[in-house]
């Protein structure tokens, strides 16, 4: 029998009204009642307005915008934490909004997992017994919950630290733990809600690429939610921005940097080094029929800072760019990328000027 293909996440004309009336005034939110007016008029706080976000299966789905955007009230629509007013979340097919309780618990338990900017660690618990947490309740035998544990807290680098207490670790190793937490449960998706926020700089780099070697591995459907966006674009296969409850744009990291909705997301990406996320399709060349092909060649997908840097060694001169099987897509010079990188910035600047 065939395993069974996970769906992915739909996120459909997704409503959230925070106040004891809130379906009273959603027609109102549709006809264009601003937040403010809701607030001021009602008393009531509208969370998220109308959210349409396809979330494929086996990638990471970056939420992001400033405090108060909406993001983590969105995340915990997922797996109904929170309630909506209104809309659907069909994770697998199957819409969350109208599960009953059981089937809701089961959800949680088997469907997803998340992991939380302050750890949620259990202070009482060791390393392991942490780790073991969500499969203890799922009832599973105590050697087998302990071998799945220790197998996670090897991966996430924690072996050998299972005896200690959160208390005992820095912040990134209590983060590691609830991200093996998180692991061992062997859902399909992984809610990260602020992750790494509260971690320095360096040790939040780190967790980043433990996530994204998981993810390369394992590829589980992970929500991710932040406000940093160098975090949003290392991370995402696809980034939607959030402001005041509503997406105001959704798309790769080259969408975003490229060509930013309005002067809101081009604040964003003002500060961004576009040479470590533009592509190199972004600024090749299309062939000409009478290109002559070979010598040195470029994949697609490759940066522009890291294509300038294969290319030091050629500076002068045509190089192929090539899809994953080897095919020719065009082609780049040392000079136009160097062009690319500093005229970007220069647009970036201007645009938001």
């Amino acid at each position: 029998m065939a395993d069974h293909v996970f769906g992915g996440i739909k996120i459909r004309n997704l409503y959230k009204i925070f106040g004891p009336n809130g379906v009273s005034h959603i027609e109102a939110i549709k006809n264009g009642l601003t937040k403010t007016e809701l607030n001021e008029k009602h008393g009531h706080v509208l969370g998220l307005c109308n959210i349409n976000i396809e979330i494929p299966s086996g990638g990471i789905q970056v939420i992001m915008g400033l405090s108060g955007s909406g993001k983590s009230t969105l995340i915990r629509h997922i797996n109904r934490l929170i309630d909506p007013t209104a809309g659907e979340v069909l994770v697998d097919g199957v819409d969350v909004v109208k599960m009953p309780e059981a089937e809701l618990r089961e959800f949680r338990r088997h469907q997803t997992a998340m992991v939380f900017q302050k750890f949620a660690l259990l202070p009482h618990r060791t390393v392991l017994d942490n780790t073991i947490f969500g499969l203890e309740i799922q009832g599973i035998p105590r050697q087998k919950c302990r071998d799945t544990a220790m197998r996670w807290l090897e991966r996430v680098g924690l072996k050998g630290f299972e005896d200690k207490y959160p208390n005992q670790l820095s912040g990134g190793m209590q983060q590691r733990v609830g991200l093996a937490r998180a692991l061992a449960n062997d859902a399909p998706v992984l809610l990260m809600d602020e992750a790494y926020s509260a971690l320095d700089p360096l040790i939040r780099t780190d967790m980043q690429t433990v996530l994204l070697d998981l993810q390369n591995e394992f590829k589980k459907t992970v929500v991710f939610i932040t406000h940093d966006l160098d975090e949003a674009l290392r991370l995402g296969d696809q980034i939607a921005i959030l402001r005041d409850g509503e997406v105001i744009q959704q798309g790769t990291s080259q969408d975003i940097v490229l060509r930013p909705a309005d002067e809101y997301v081009a604040s964003f990406v003002k500060e961004v080094n576009r040479g470590r996320v533009v592509q190199v399709e972004a600024v090749m060349s299309p062939l000409r029929a009478k290109t002559e092909l070979g010598g040195p060649a470029i994949f697609a997908g490759v940066t522009i800072e890291e294509a300038i840097r294969t290319l030091a060694s050629v500076p002068e001169g045509d190089v192929t760019v090539v899809d994953a099987s080897g095919k020719p897509l065009g082609t780049v010079t040392f000079r136009q990328l160097a062009t690319a990188m500093v005229n970007s910035n220069n647009d970036s600047d201007r645009a938001a000027a």
